[in-house]
C-alpha cells in the first residue's frame, strides 16, 4: 500500500518571503507560516495555540509569492512534508521539516491592501516541478 504525504494549512506569514535564485535562475522562496487554533478549556476560558511552519515554494510559485505576499498575508497552502538532515560545522546532526508547497491561494480580503480576492494570480497555481533541495551541508541560500 502506498502512503499519503499531504498537508493543508491556512495561516498568516510571519515575515516577507525570502526569495533566492539558485543555479540556473531557479527561484526558491521560504517563509514562516503561523496557524492558530482556538478552543475553550473546562472553565470556559478561551485558549489560543499557535504553531509555526516553514514553507518552501519553488520556481514560478516562488516568484509570484515574492510579488504578492508579505508579512501578515493570510494564505491557504497545500503541499507535502519534507524533512532534511545534515551535520553542522561541529559535527552535530541537524534536522529541518518543511512544507513544500505546490498550491497556494491568497485569502486576504479585497481592499485591505494585501490581495485581490477573485482575481488572485496565485489561485490554482500548481508548482509540480519541484526540484530536490540542495544538500544543506553546502551553502544554503537562506
Amino acid at each position: 500500500m502506498r502512503g499519503v504525504n499531504r498537508v493543508m494549512l491556512i495561516g498568516n506569514l510571519g515575515k516577507d518571503p525570502d526569495v533566492q535564485h539558485l543555479e540556473g535562475n531557479i527561484a526558491v522562496a521560504k517563509f514562516p507560516l503561523a496557524t492558530t487554533e482556538t478552543y475553550k478549556d473546562r472553565s470556559g476560558k478561551l485558549i489560543s495555540q499557535t504553531e509555526w511552519h516553514t514553507v518552501v515554494l519553488w520556481r514560478g510559485l516562488a516568484e509570484l509569492a515574492q510579488k504578492y505576499l508579505h508579512k501578515g498575508s493570510l494564505i491557504y497552502v497545500e503541499g507535502r512534508l519534507r524533512t532534511r538532515s545534515w551535520e553542522d560545522k561541529e559535527g552535530n546532526k541537524k534536522f529541518a521539516t518543511e512544507v513544500v508547497g505546490d498550491n497556494l491561494i491568497m485569502l486576504d480580503k479585497r481592499g485591505d491592501g494585501h490581495g485581490t480576492h477573485g482575481s488572485d494570480p496565485l489561485e490554482g497555481y500548481s508548482g509540480d516541478d519541484t526540484p530536490p533541495l540542495p544538500d544543506p551541508g553546502e551553502t544554503l541560500p537562506f
